[in-house]
């Protein structure tokens, strides 16, 4: 195995169990919600409050990390995570918990915003739509992780000792990932650095991602996306027992599974069609997004429209298909489009945008529309925001070619 291929499997290791902390707190809900007393929109100011402070710290570490040791970074966002997660299990009191979930939020804004932007320096931009697919893999894998190890954990130990089990491992993963070496930055680019560009950029440089169309409007798809996926992923469990009848580990099992097969199959399928697309299509990210995006649409909606339980759960199996076909192309157009000196500080940025306006807010819209009209009405966010996603897509098709030429002259 290259040393390439190996930074790959160890930082996949880590977004995996970046995932699983992440969405453990969604699978276990019900009996969290019982124990504290809390109320629908007090559920989702829990997920919410970790992603305010994730977004709020990326911008930062982004910045840092175009300046200093990615490795360090990581491992310190790593160990922070893991003992925050920890800390989520010896909570007595709402406030505590919403602090536990904020710290998780410090933790994982150094690694998601950083991780990328190394990985892309390991690969040359023609194979990165497939790097970071498997990359994102780890997104539908450990997420589907979260929720199986969350109902298995809760119905045999119960949930305070799920988040000590899933949470403490990451202290070893944090010193692996600190011995790891640096990159050369930009090294496998074809952009040649003019004597009048500095190693360390200068305020000019982060502005041109403003002025990137591509860039812009690949932010805008995964704003929407992310919008109604977020809100999804923390209800979904939820949605399973309290409007379809399932028991809660039963619908934990159920959705875990879906989320694992459907994300693996979709990440690993979107990555390969739009590195084979692009060799005849420049805006070929782009379309493979759009169209997975689009064809998402109906499915959502049958999820709410639809009695038969069987066939809610094949339009969620299949929406997760057709939403996860976009997770490596638009990640690779971020890397295409921005220059290695600000790669890093793209990720950040791009991590801001897609979680200010998108799941941090939308697990809380939904717990106040379920609380306002009930959690099925609620649903319908979903298929109204990834519908504008796919147009953003569509849109975006327009500006790739030219901005990844002007990038290389």
């Amino acid at each position: 195995m290259s040393g390439a291929h190996w930074v790959l499997v160890l930082l996949f290791g880590v977004n995996l169990l970046n995932y699983i902390d992440r969405q453990i707190l969604y699978a276990v809900f019900p009996p969290i919600q019982t124990e504290l007393g809390l109320s629908d929109t007090q559920l989702g100011l829990l997920a919410s409050a970790f992603m305010w402070v994730y977004l709020s710290m990326a911008p930062i570490f982004g910045l840092l990390a175009d300046r200093r040791s990615r490795p360090r970074l990581m491992a310190f966002g790593v160990g922070i995570w893991s003992v925050a997660t920890a800390f989520s299990g010896v909570v007595r009191h709402f406030g505590d918990l919403l602090l536990g979930r904020a710290v998780v939020g410090v933790g994982e804004a150094s690694y998601g915003a950083v991780a990328p932007a190394m990985l892309s320096d390991h690969f040359p931009p023609a194979k990165r739509g497939r790097m970071l697919a498997v990359f994102s893999m780890a997104i539908p894998v450990g997420s589907a992780l979260g929720y199986l190890l969350g109902g298995v954990l809760e119905q045999t130990l119960g949930w305070r000792a799920a988040f000590f089990i899933v949470g403490l491992p990451g202290l070893l993963l944090a010193w692996r990932v600190g011995a790891l070496s640096e990159p050369v930055r930009g090294g496998l680019d074809g952009v040649s650095r003019g004597a009048d560009r500095p190693a360390r950029p200068g305020a000019g440089e982060y502005f041109e991602l403003l002025r990137t169309p591509s860039y812009v409007l690949n932010c805008l798809a995964m704003t929407a996306m992310t919008f109604a996926i977020g809100g999804l992923a923390a209800w979904v469990p939820t949605y399973l027992t309290r409007v379809r009848g399932m028991a809660l580990a039963q619908a934990n099992l159920t959705f875990g599974l879906l989320t694992l097969v459907s994300g693996v199959g979709g990440t690993l399928a979107g990555g390969w069609l739009g590195d084979r697309l692009l060799r005849r299509m420049p805006a070929a990210y782009f379309l493979v997004s759009g169209v997975g995006l689009a064809l998402s649409v109906p499915c959502a909606a049958a999820v709410i429209l639809l009695e038969d339980r069987l066939w809610v759960l094949t339009a969620i199996f299949l929406a997760e298909v057709f939403i996860f076909l976009n997770t490596g192309p638009l990640n690779a157009i971020i890397a295409n489009v921005s220059r290695a000196e600000v790669r890093a500080t793209a990720y950040a940025a791009n991590i801001f945008v897609i979680h200010a306006l998108g799941d941090a807010i939308s697990p809380t819209i939904v717990g106040i529309l379920s609380d306002w009209k009930g959690l099925a009405a609620a649903f319908w966010i979903a298929p109204a925001a990834l519908a504008l996603a796919a147009l953003f897509c569509f849109w975006g098709m327009r500006f790739l070619a030219e901005d990844v030429r002007r990038l290389r002259a």
